[in-house]
This record gives C-alpha cells, structure tokens and sequence, in this order.
C-alpha cells in the first residue's frame, strides 16, 4: 500500500488567541468511490456494513465508517485501514449478483480536519460558496482555491477535507495563511 509517504503527518496548525482555530491530519483511512445503481443501495449498505446516504449531499457515520452521496449514483466511502479487506471481499462478493465499481483511492487521497470557532473563516479563505448555509451532517464536492475537494461537515465548528495527495500541501499551505490572518485579527 502507498500510505508510506503522508505529506502532513505531524503536523498542526493551532490558533488559541481569541478566535480557536485547530487543523489537523485525520487517522489515515481506506477510501473507495463507489458507483453503484441507487436502487441497489441498499444492497451495497449491506457490504459496507453501515447506511449508505439516500440523498446527495447527505452524509452518514456509523461504526467508524464515514459515507458520502456525492451524485445520483456515487459514494465517497472512508473505513479504518484494518476494515480495508473485508470492504474489498464483501463488494467483491457483490459483484456477484449487482454489478457495480468500488475503487480504492486510498493512495490518492488524505483527510484533514478543521476544527473551531474560526473555522468557517479559514475555509472561506479559498473556498467561494456560502459554508455557512452547509448543513451539518452535508458533504460536496467543491474547490478549494484550485484543488478539488470534498467537504464534510461533521459539526457546526469541525469540517473534514478529503484531497488528493498531490494537492495536500496547497491546501495546508493556505489553511496555514488563513490561520496566521484569523490568529492577528486580520
């Protein structure tokens, strides 16, 4: 597995002055996309052992599993490493009688929280619709500055960023300019 080189383990953006604002890499996971016919979710809920959302943009957390609908017929799927196999065995199984595709993007992707009471406004450094106006318990696909995302709110002060690898650093780079602008009242 490529999980030898992760770009931001160890590192952390803290801002305690008036306005908290914490940053930080996620436990490292396995990530799938998952496209399957949605009238089979519930058989693909099954494999994956815990709810898949029915709604786009909807967002479920059971059992350490983290799923989002991102389209008519598409799931982000995060499962702890250790659960990396039996998701690939019970898809594989599946296949069987409901064809589908479950990708691993494991290698591809990374998380990083962003957590507190500012950190709506270090996101709105570099992502341009209203974060606000997210629901928690949502997640999209969207942009942030020019590196495609996806965005989870998981509480009303804590999001999760799911980004490619290659773009992780620009992503940490303005998280780091944001958090520096919040922490002198800029």
């Amino acid at each position: 597995m490529l999980h030898e080189h992760h770009p931001l383990i160890g590192r952390e953006i803290a801002v305690r002055k008036v306005t908290p604002l914490n940053i930080r890499a996620v436990a490292d996971g396995a990530r799938f996309v998952l496209r399957i016919d949605p009238a089979q979710a519930a058989q693909a809920a099954k494999a994956f052992g815990s709810p898949l959302p029915g709604k786009i943009g909807d967002v479920t957390v059971s059992k350490g599993r983290l799923a989002v609908r991102l389209g008519p017929d598409e799931w982000h799927l995060v499962v702890p490493l250790t659960e990396q196999e039996a998701i690939e065995t019970a898809f594989a199984k599946l296949y069987a009688t409901v064809p589908h595709s479950l990708v691993d993007v494991s290698h591809r992707e990374i998380g990083i929280a962003v957590e507190g009471v500012a950190a709506m406004l270090a996101l709105r450094s570099a992502i341009a619709f209203d974060i606000g106006g997210m629901p928690v318990g949502t997640g999209c696909r969207t942009i942030f500055d020019k590196a495609q995302i996806i965005l989870v709110r998981e509480a009303e002060d804590r999001f999760r960023i799911e980004v490619w690898r290659s773009f992780a650093d620009h992503v940490w780079g303005i998280l780091d300019a944001a958090s520096r602008e919040i922490a002198l009242g800029i």
